[in-house]
């Protein structure tokens, strides 16, 4: 009986939620596009992307994760448009140097292998910004995540922002309300922070990036009373005060290349990498209630992950006659 009135009392708590999350996934998709976008134009586009990140993910595990943070990384700086793809030039201050991305994004050359392919196939027809959306879904499979439609059309940015990259990407040690007002700056909310956050179901995280949980959270020279001790001495024996800022640790300790929601259960149990997972449990009983949901059920988190995708992938997308579709994903097409 208790048991079933904890489940009943969750159950209303989340109902809202879900129920926002609902309304938004609306049988459309926004700014025009649609996942049948290529079917006549280039119909071959699908299977080659997915034989691609297929073939790459073979070869590292790990390259799901990555690619699935480039989609993340491009859409939080100006939308969907493939900014993150381009190299510095004479006119263009590359993305790739920004905080959240310098020696750490990564994938950039499977990006250039499957626009490779497409190229020949179908030149001039499909976007950078979409291959990053298919191979972002592609990669989530690949690993035991959930399928999702693409919906597809966007077009590729004709400029960079730096300083977005800096100001507008969700930081490891942002506070929530922060990393809250940064997804709903962009018309996300509650339901897609907790659910897009299970993306750190797979991948591996810098020393750099979590170092303060385990030295000095609050500036009393303390580590993080929120992380488990003896989780907290195993991160320590790797990632030490100084030095080691690359030393790589998998954001799912448990099932590190498994796409599933140990990720949830991990936060439940002090065992969260990063600050910004943790406080998902600890600062807010909006995003608590998800957490425990997602760690209850699997197939619930899988739901709402790929709502959330599509939601992400819906931001600001350049269409029409807007942007370009760039033939090499590093450069504009009238590169200086």
């Amino acid at each position: 009986m208790a048991t079933s009135m904890v489940c009943l009392v969750a159950l209303c708590l989340v109902s809202p939620l879900l129920l926002a999350g609902a309304v938004r996934g609306n049988p459309g998709y926004g700014g025009g596009l649609f996942p049948q976008f290529y079917d006549h134009s280039c119909p071959q586009a699908k299977d080659i992307v997915h034989s691609i990140v297929a073939q790459a993910v073979a070869r590292e595990t790990r390259m799901a994760a990555s690619l699935l943070r480039l989609h993340f990384h491009d859409c939080f700086v100006k939308g969907c448009d493939a900014s993150v793809l381009l190299d510095n030039s004479t006119t263009i201050v590359s993305e790739k140097g920004s905080n959240p991305n310098n020696n750490s994004i990564r994938g950039f050359e499977v990006v250039d292998e499957i626009k490779v392919a497409l190229e020949t196939a179908c030149p001039g027809i499909v976007s950078c910004a979409d291959i990053l959306a298919l191979a972002a879904r592609d990669s989530t499979i690949l690993v035991g995540g959930p399928y999702w439609d693409v919906p597809l059309g966007r077009r590729d940015s004709l400029a960079a922002s730096i300083q977005g990259s800096n100001n507008d990407i969700p930081a490891p040690n942002n506070t929530l309300p922060t990393i809250i007002t940064k997804f709903k700056r962009l018309g996300l909310n509650i339901v897609d922070v907790v659910a897009l956050s299970g993306g750190h179901t797979i991948g591996l995280s810098r020393c750099t990036s979590f170092r303060q949980r385990l030295y000095n959270q609050s500036g009393n020279g303390l580590a993080d009373s929120t992380l488990d001790m003896s989780y907290a001495a195993q991160l320590r024996q790797g990632c030490p005060r100084s030095g080691g800022d690359n030393n790589l640790f998998p954001l799912d300790v448990v099932t590190s290349t498994k796409f599933d929601n140990f990720y949830f259960k991990n936060i439940l149990a002090g065992r969260g990498l990063l600050s910004s997972d943790e406080v998902l449990l600890t600062k807010s009983a909006e995003t608590a209630v998800l957490v425990k949901a997602y760690a209850d059920d699997v197939h619930l988190f899988f739901q709402h992950f790929a709502q959330s995708m599509v939601n992400m992938g819906n931001i600001m997308p350049l269409t029409g006659s807007k942007g370009e579709i760039r033939k090499n994903c590093r450069r504009l097409n009238n590169f200086h």
